[in-house]
């Protein structure tokens, strides 16, 4: 993998960006939305822009209209802000903002829908399957979970259609725990992914669009403790280990390279991203989701990824936000 040829640096302005950075929310990523959202405040500080946080309720669009700001950073996670809702509302009101346009979001934050469209683009991605609440109750849980496990083969990862945070993420080894994993699934949305399990190496493939078009960043090898990374193993101090860049050979991470690239150009994404993928033993490297609002907690891969390519935080995100700014410049 290429190194990066200079730390980004902003465009001369006579006067401080001035941007709003976006957390919270009612999702269920409330909590470590409200964490990404302090930390950009802090590295946007530093780097010299002014930066304020704010929650995505009632007060903003009046907020916005009484006291303009140059550009919005959405740092929200969960359906508020990654799936296009509020980037459509954003546009509606002519407020620029850091990131992929609302249709694209869409599509992302649909994961079977995304994992397709990869697919199609030519990039391995693992067999699944996608059915809403509705399917198991009409046709019969148990004969549908009986062909899934015939399909699919064990062991097996269920997870919601959409959502992030590894929230309801099971690893499922034995079919009589295949019921109670899809039940507690359903308590974070309607329809449930099952997805065949692939061991290997889980890195995350950060994608950054500087001006120069999109970069993919060192990747970041993910090794938690319990085998799987779930939303405990993701925000436990001390139970995932972090390798940045990842400890894979200089094939594999450029295999790695391509894939967040494709991912990021098929889907129609802009500004930063984050793919999430696993190594096989054999290499080859598998697309599971893609986030359009990565996390930047203290122990989020966006942020590794970015100081990996000898970058400082601050003045990436403050870079991104001067291109929504000024797209032309």
């Amino acid at each position: 993998m290429s190194e990066p040829a200079a730390a980004p640096v902003q465009a001369p302005r006579t006067d401080p960006l001035r941007a709003l950075v976006l957390a919270g929310g009612l999702t269920f990523e409330r909590e470590v939305s409200i964490n990404s959202g302090g930390q950009v405040v802090e590295a946007l500080t530093r780097a010299g822009v002014e930066a304020e946080l704010h929650d995505a309720d009632a007060g903003l669009l009046p907020g916005l209209s009484a006291t303009p700001v140059d550009a919005v950073f959405i740092a929200l996670h969960g359906a508020t802000g990654e799936d296009g809702a509020l980037r459509a509302v954003l546009d509606l009101a002519g407020v620029p903002y850091v990131g992929s346009p609302a249709a694209a979001c869409r599509l992302a934050w649909d994961k079977p829908a995304a994992k397709s469209v990869v697919r199609s683009a030519g990039v391995s991605t693992p067999d699944w399957v996608a059915l809403p609440h509705s399917t198991f109750r009409e046709l019969g849980a148990g004969a549908v979970l009986d062909l899934i496990v015939a399909r699919l083969g064990l062991p097996l990862m269920v997870k919601p259609a959409s959502g992030g945070s590894a929230l309801g993420v099971q690893k499922v080894s034995r079919v009589e725990d295949l019921p109670a994993a899809m039940v507690s699934c359903f308590a974070y949305g309607d329809t449930v992914m099952v997805e065949r399990f692939v061991d290997g190496v889980e890195l995350a493939l950060s994608v950054v669009d500087l001006g120069n078009g999109p970069e993919a960043l060192p990747a970041v090898e993910i090794a938690p403790e319990s085998g799987v990374f779930d939303y405990t193993s993701r925000y436990t101090p001390g139970l995932t280990e972090y390798h940045a860049p990842a400890r894979v050979s200089d094939a594999v991470a450029a295999r790695a390279r391509e894939v967040a690239l494709r991912v990021h150009e098929v889907l129609g994404l802009a500004g930063l991203s984050r793919t999430d993928a696993i190594v096989t033993p054999d290499g080859e490297v598998h697309f599971l989701e893609v986030n359009v609002s990565p996390g930047l907690t203290e122990t989020s891969m966006f942020p590794m990824a970015v100081e990996a390519a000898g970058y400082r935080l601050g003045d990436v995100l403050g870079r991104l936000l001067a291109r929504a700014a000024h797209p032309e410049a």
